[in-house]
């Protein structure tokens, strides 16, 4: 790159669980920067995992940030072509990109359940991933697969 590379600017903790992770995944979340709904939501959500879950030792916190780790991916797939031919490689994935991409999963495939409202459908998605289960564990299970099936080229990887 011709510039250097933008530095990170610190996120401020949430007010509530004071916890910069918490406000990562707001940010994620939020719409049109309508924080405080986005907040609001997550919130909401926290406090419905807190009366559905069934650990009782863990607080919902934790059973949020169990999810995430249940849904981060290890692995994933990068398209590189060599001669004409299209690859799938796979490479590690960096742990800053992990958790995005499993912030990303968790909130795109809450927003596509069923259920009433936004808070409903996220703290249902998050219990869910707290037991291996759900569309976005899915996804990392199918990624670590095709990462598997394609592990063949990983001697193409840049």
């Amino acid at each position: 790159m011709r510039k250097r590379a933008a530095k990170k600017r610190p996120l401020l903790p949430d007010p509530k669980f004071n916890d910069q992770l918490v406000t990562r995944f707001v940010n994620m979340m939020m719409w049109s920067g309508k924080k405080s709904i986005a907040f609001k939501i997550f919130y909401d959500a926290i406090a419905i995992v807190e009366e559905k879950k069934t650990d009782e030792e863990k607080t919902a916190l934790e059973v949020w940030k169990d999810a995430l780790s249940n849904v981060m991916p290890h692995v994933e797939v990068r398209s590189r072509r060599i001669g004409g031919a299209t690859f799938q490689i796979p490479n590690q994935i960096r742990p800053d990109r992990k958790i995005s991409t499993a912030m990303k999963w968790l909130i795109g495939f809450s927003r596509k359940r069923n259920e009433k409202s936004m808070a409903q459908k996220l703290a249902a998605e998050i219990l869910a991933a707290s037991k291996e289960e759900g569309a976005a564990v899915k996804k990392r299970t199918d990624t670590h697969k095709m990462a598997e099936a394609n592990k063949a080229f990983s001697h193409f990887r840049f």
